[in-house]
């Protein structure tokens, strides 16, 4: 039997399951079965990119899984150097082709660098055509939000960033929410950095529940209004992951992991020049 997930309404009014799967770093042969052990879990919501390099994959196991398009919500995104109007259109073009699909659900610039303002008057102009349900952003920091949300016609409807116990993020959501965006968790189980499943906070809320550390940390985003997309190759761990809409934490609990933030990343600083050379130079292909 699906797995009924809560959705979220987006700012144009479109629904969004609250929890996904994502494919980062998931190898383009792997993806297929990858995905089908996914959406056999009973996940609708599928995240991917094209600097991943496993669309072909997705849309393979989007093919050969006989769900019902409408059933699906599919997000890719728009890598660095593939930004500006043309090259935007292009992209989007290519990114369908290789899903296998009509249209997108959501389609969000990857990184706050190059020519993302003519990008999203691409973007604008796709979601006007209705190629694509809605139009978004990725690892944009509040200053650079606010920007692109001042100069342009369209407000994001997301932005994908990372967001886990120990980056949490509180005050960029609080902002996102004022202006109408749906905070997106990439990276919730901190990519297992900080010895996530085994901190002691997170493990004692678990054994209160009968839970899991994922369980606990991906509950507690969900409860927080956030979308997380967690990743796993092994189905029962991909069933585990959805299965955190039965229980919900006290208030008490949500306090202690808040405790936890460390207000910084545990991946990169996109602030960070030499992070922004090194994606700078990254290229698809």
């Amino acid at each position: 039997m699906t797995v009924q997930i809560p959705d979220v309404v987006l700012n144009n009014g479109v629904r969004m399951p609250i929890l996904g799967f994502g494919v980062f770093q998931v190898p383009d042969e792997q993806t297929e079965q990858v995905v089908t052990d996914a959406l056999a879990a009973g996940y609708r919501h599928l995240d991917t990119a094209a600097v991943y390099g496993n669309e072909a994959g997705v849309g393979r196991a989007i093919a050969a899984s006989g769900i019902p398009r409408d059933e699906l919500f599919v997000t890719t995104k728009l890598w660095v150097h593939d930004g500006g109007e043309d090259g935007t259109r292009r992209a989007f073009d290519a990114s369908l082709e290789r899903l296998g699909l009509d249209h997108l659900d959501l389609y969000l610039i990857h990184q706050p660098y190059g020519d993302v303002y003519s990008s999203w008057r691409a973007m604008q102009d796709l979601y006007a055509q209705g190629r694509v349900r809605a139009i978004g952003v990725s690892n944009f920091y509040p200053d650079r939000l606010v920007d692109l949300i001042t100069h342009t016609d369209v407000v994001p409807a997301v932005n994908q960033v990372e967001t886990h116990p120990f980056f949490q993020r509180a005050d960029d959501q609080a902002l996102m929410a004022e202006h109408g965006v749906q905070i997106e968790a990439w990276g919730p189980l901190a990519e297992g950095r900080n010895d996530i499943f085994t901190n002691p906070t997170l493990t004692e809320i678990g054994q209160a529940y009968g839970r899991s550390v994922a369980q606990v940390a991906l509950r507690w985003l969900v409860q927080r209004g956030v979308v997380v997309i967690p990743k796993s190759v092994r189905p029962e761990r991909m069933a585990e992951n959805l299965d955190v809409f039965d229980f919900e934490l006290t208030e008490g609990d949500m306090a202690r992991i808040a405790t936890l933030d460390t207000g910084a990343s545990l991946a990169f600083d996109h602030r960070d020049p030499e992070f922004v050379v090194r994606i700078g130079g990254a290229r698809i292909g």
